[in-house]
């Protein structure tokens, strides 16, 4: 730097990035408020309203101030540079944030540095990723009551692992629960993936399903909230989705038909996946959210974008906020862990000629998926009582097409958005299965009932 520089800067003043210092009294909270931050410079010999004062600049001085910085937890990268009779002090911004000095912890707001408050600092911790959501242990869950074994267990088949020790030992080489004092404590990942009913324990772990009339959230055709495990949250959103998707059928010969969803599943259940995964957990007043309109899917998460991961790098480098989550749902192979995830989604999407999925960040992380939608070769009322001779009543009629525009639909969602009770949907059914123009498909939990190929 040279005199003119300097000129310029003085001119400009205090700022974000540079603090004035006649002496060094309290230098340490601008230094630990600069690594703290992006870093910055502070000009010693320089008064707060910009007159250059000077100071004798000896080697002692540099040594003082040298040991300010290694003093501070953790020690401070300093660089130290002379103009005139100027000391400036270059504060590199921390690689292991946060830093203290021996008055507490510091930040920069604006020209100033401030020292942060209880709540400041956790959340501080947390931005930094010091303290992870997944890894705390929560002394309120039960090991005997809350605890759900046949989950363990199902967990455990899929992921290829022997229940060959105690349970606890199985719990505890997961990484989801630890022995203290004889009792057998879970951490969150463990609750996320393992509780009986989670919305005993978490509200904020749901995943919100909502399907839109139009392209705004104004008018809602069906809603479900899922919260038993993040496990069965995942698998119940995608059978929502798979409700709500439209799906056309090809024939290639074999006595099996092929079904193509206008939006590939395999890339919708990686956004889901990703979501419940990566979402800032410590952030509770937002769920994940699976919002259906009539031109788009949008997927969203709370949460920015993890520390190291800005929109450049976005889908190129893999960085995990809930490192334990993403661990257990490699396991089962739900997802990679190598970052490969958004790539993959996006070839799914060119493989399938769609336009690429949009993303937006802010306090969400949303994913959008264009639809476009599919024909089923579904004819209208009329034609399709034509077909059928005019055998159908009207309400008969209406429900074989709500299953055809909705394959793998479920008698409670059919009876939600056709206005009828229950029974009377499982007897209507019973009619076209007998008269062979339905079946149902799948398990009893996440079956559905489709039209007959013919």
């Amino acid at each position: 730097m040279n005199p003119k520089e300097l000129k310029q800067i003085i001119e400009d003043g205090e700022g974000y990035l540079v603090e004035f210092k006649k002496k060094m009294g309290n230098i340490d909270k601008e230094m630990v408020s600069f690594a703290n931050g992006s870093g910055g410079r502070i000009f010693i010999g320089i008064s707060d309203n910009g007159e250059l004062k000077g100071i004798k600049i000896t080697n002692k001085l540099k040594s003082q101030i040298q040991d300010i910085a290694n003093n501070c937890e953790p020690a401070i990268k300093i660089i130290l540079k002379e103009v005139q009779d100027i000391l400036i002090v270059h504060v590199r911004s921390g690689a292991d944030k946060p830093y203290c000095c021996s008055s507490g912890f510091y930040t920069r707001i604006g020209p100033n540095a401030q020292k942060m408050t209880r709540n400041q600092i956790i959340e501080f911790f947390q931005s930094e990723g010091k303290i992870r959501y997944d890894e705390l242990t929560n002394i309120d869950f039960n090991y005997n009551k809350d605890f759900d074994k046949e989950k363990l267990n199902n967990f455990l088949k899929i992921s290829n692992i022997s229940l060959v020790v105690p349970v606890p030992t199985i719990l505890q080489n997961l990484g989801v629960a630890e022995k203290q004092g004889g009792k057998v404590l879970f951490n969150n990942t463990g609750i996320l993936f393992f509780a009986k009913n989670l919305e005993n324990t978490y509200r904020h772990t749901t995943i919100t399903c909502a399907l839109f009339k139009g392209i705004n959230k104004v008018n809602i055709l069906d809603r479900k909230d899922f919260n038993e495990d993040i496990v069965t949250s995942v698998d119940n959103a995608m059978l929502f989705l798979k409700q709500h998707i439209s799906i056309r059928y090809e024939f290639d010969g074999s006595p099996k038909r092929i079904e193509i969803p206008e939006i590939p599943f395999e890339a919708l259940r990686e956004a889901v996946i990703n979501a419940v995964c990566h979402r800032d957990y410590f952030e509770k007043g937002a769920n994940v959210m699976i919002a259906i309109f009539d031109d788009r899917v949008e997927i969203s998460s709370p949460g920015t974008l993890v520390k190291g991961i800005n929109k450049r790098n976005f889908g190129k480098k893999s960085i995990l906020r809930n490192a334990n989550i993403a661990s257990l749902f490699h396991r089962m192979g739900y997802i990679e862990k190598m970052g490969t995830g958004i790539i993959r989604m996006q070839e799914l999407m060119k493989k399938s000629s769609l336009n690429p999925i949009q993303f937006e960040f802010d306090n969400f992380v949303t994913v959008i998926f264009e639809r476009n939608p599919v024909k089923n070769n579904v004819p209208d009322s009329g034609k399709l009582n034509g077909k059928l001779n005019g055998k159908l009543n009207p309400e008969l009629l209406l429900l074989l097409e709500y299953i055809a525009k909705h394959p793998g639909t479920q008698a409670n969602d059919i009876a939600s958005n056709l206005k009828r009770p229950v029974d009377t949907i499982h007897k209507q059914i019973r009619t076209l299965i007998k008269k062979e123009l339905i079946e149902r498909r799948g398990s009893r939990k996440t079956g559905g009932y489709f039209l007959k190929d013919k």
